[in-house]
């Protein structure tokens, strides 16, 4: 018994070795170097690791699929259109065309050639008044009048040009490998590219038609004061550029509201609006745009989840614009309000030629602080090598990627904004006193929670904790905040009705939210979609992140172990997963 004793005990000690051995070989490598980590997120969430890991470069949290492998050893899974397309999902009283497949080639895709380097630079001019843009805009309406006399099954057409919106963002366009999964353009980083794509062959068409090589698209600057109407020739009913099914509550003089909540018209005068208009890009545009992934969307690689998370533009004022100039008499705010007939609206041209241009200003913008230079994008080749399928000016189906796109010299266009400026870099918003006291008890709340009214949590924040920071120099806190890192809210576990427009405003050390101005320093971000026609009863599952570190600087929390954050719904039902705060580098 005795020898069977000392077996036993022997046998435990080996397999409690063997135990923390493996113990050792999983986490040590995850504490020293968290970037590489391939545990799953409940093992992760387990050990209390979860919560200050570092939001490393390229990890989606996904599965990884078959593939070459990259340089890091990950298989490699970017998104690749292929040439199979089904029919989209749409709503039973979605207005026609219920079928935005493109034409079927009758050869294999070309790959994408860049233009000569010779070709004349395409200058793409604001659309508002001024600067010679009515004879650029009697240009484009020239264009889209020729683009719509062609026969609907030219894939040059208008007709066709349109549901090419339609096709890429109702999951009809399938991903090469994986026929059972669509291709999703938005809440994502294949937003800013995808559209760049889009508009480039827009473009180059319409100069095709035009027999003008040096045609380009003009841009609706909505961003600044005065382009923040819709353009005059959009609204008159002789132009081709009219859109009987557009809001026309909201034509000229109306200032638009780049914050908009359907079914809540602000009724402010034009200067309140204005300021509104320019604190919104400000936030936008600089507090919550430090870092790739923050301005132009969540990785979304061949396999993963549609929707990861949208950048901060794309929610707003992007998707608060389509809204605002959609009809909002219509259930899904046709034609603008609503993905599958966004692109039949010929002002959605100029409205993304804009969301482009801010992608090139983003490029050049340091943040309020002056601590960055230039942007940089992700240098991911998931991103880089990712694909699409679009109709040339020749009639050729031609594959182009994300890194083809990438840099507007090369596609031979710029933006003629020089007399434009940007007014917004200088409305950064005030603090609002006295909205968060000290004073009283927070009710404890559990995640995941149903958003039927407001919530308030506490959420801490990463290490390094308090005694730290207060020990360290003030040389080292201002190393620290000239590094790359951004300290981020996550939103994380949002699921929202597919068949509703859903809104719900983020509020940062504001208990007392609702004396917070509109436009106010706390209300920290803004998650916006539009309907999902067709997907009713069916949820949206994303995340959102909220960029933190100027805007605990203007708040003189930077010191707080905690933040208090708020949650507000506005229109629509949606469920909140958690809240956390992370560093993020990428």
């Amino acid at each position: 018994m005795a020898a069977s004793g000392s077996k036993s005990g022997a046998l435990l000690r080996v397999l409690l070795f063997c135990a923390l051995a493996a113990a050792a070989t999983t986490l040590l490598p995850l504490a020293t170097r968290p970037c590489t980590h391939s545990l799953p997120r409940s093992i992760l969430a387990a050990t209390g690791l979860d919560s200050y890991l570092l939001s490393c470069a390229g990890d989606s949290g996904a599965s990884q699929g078959d593939g070459a492998a990259d340089r890091t050893g990950r298989a490699a899974r970017p998104i690749v259109t292929n040439q199979l397309c089904a029919k989209g999902k749409l709503p039973p009283d979605a207005l026609p065309p219920l079928h935005c497949c493109p034409p079927a080639s009758t050869s294999e895709p070309v790959n994408f050639t860049f233009p000569d380097p010779t070709e004349p630079l395409r200058k793409r001019r604001p659309a508002h008044a001024g600067g010679g843009a009515e004879e650029h805009m009697a240009k484009y309406a020239r264009a889209v009048a020729l683009m719509k006399a062609l026969p609907s099954s030219d894939p040059r057409s208008f007709y066709q040009q349109a549901n090419v919106h339609c096709a890429y963002c109702t999951g009809a366009h399938r991903q090469a490998g994986r026929p059972d999964l669509g291709v999703q353009v938005h809440f994502s980083w294949l937003f800013y590219p995808f559209h760049r794509a889009y508009l480039y062959f827009f473009e180059r068409i319409a100069a095709k038609l035009l027999w003008d090589p040096g045609f380009a698209l003009p841009f609706w600057v909505w961003d600044v004061p005065e382009g923040m109407r819709i353009p005059e020739v959009f609204v008159d009913v002789a132009s081709p550029l009219q859109d009987p099914i557009r809001e026309k509550s909201h034509a000229p003089p109306k200032v638009a509201d780049l914050d908009f909540v359907r079914g809540a018209e602000k009724n402010l005068t034009d200067e309140q609006q204005t300021l509104l208009n320019l604190r919104l890009m400000y936030k936008q545009m600089v507090s919550n745009a430090a870092l790739p992934s923050l301005f132009l969307g969540q990785p979304y690689r061949a396999g993963d989840p549609e929707r990861p998370g949208a950048g901060s533009v794309e929610l707003a004022p992007h998707n608060t614009m389509h809204v605002w100039t959609g009809e909002k008499s219509r259930p899904h705010a046709e034609n603008m309000g609503v993905y599958y007939s966004a692109g039949r609206d010929p002002i959605f041209y100029p409205h993304h030629a804009n969301v482009d241009r801010l992608w090139e200003c983003w490029r050049g913008i340091i943040d309020g602080g002056g601590r960055r230079g230039r942007h940089a994008e992700f240098a991911d080749p998931d991103w880089l090598d990712s694909s699409f399928l679009l109709y040339d000016e020749e009639s050729r189906l031609v594959r182009v990627t994300v890194r083809n796109v990438l840099d507007a010299e090369k596609l031979r266009y710029a933006y003629d904004d020089a007399g434009v400026g940007l007014p917004w870099l200088g409305a950064r918003p005030p603090v609002t006193p006295g909205v968060n006291p000290k004073d009283g008890w927070l009710v404890s709340v559990r995640f995941p929670v149903s958003l039927d009214a407001a919530v308030t949590a506490e959420v801490r924040r990463p290490w390094p904790p308090t005694s730290a920071r207060r020990r360290r120099s003030m040389q080292e806190q201002q190393q620290q905040a000239q590094a790359a890192a951004e300290e981020v809210l996550v939103v994380e576990g949002i699921e929202a009705d597919a068949g509703d427009f859903v809104r719900f405003d983020v509020f940062v050390n504001a208990r007392e939210y609702e004396k917070v101005p509109l436009g106010g320093r706390e209300m920290a971000g803004t998650f916006v979609t539009l309907k999902h026609p067709g997907e009713e009863g069916m949820v949206v599952r994303t995340s959102m992140r909220v960029a933190l570190s100027e805007l605990l600087e203007d708040l003189r929390a930077e010191g707080d172990d905690s933040v208090t954050v708020t949650l507000v719904p506005v229109r629509g039902k949606v469920r909140i997963g958690g809240l956390r705060i992370v560093y993020m580098e990428v």
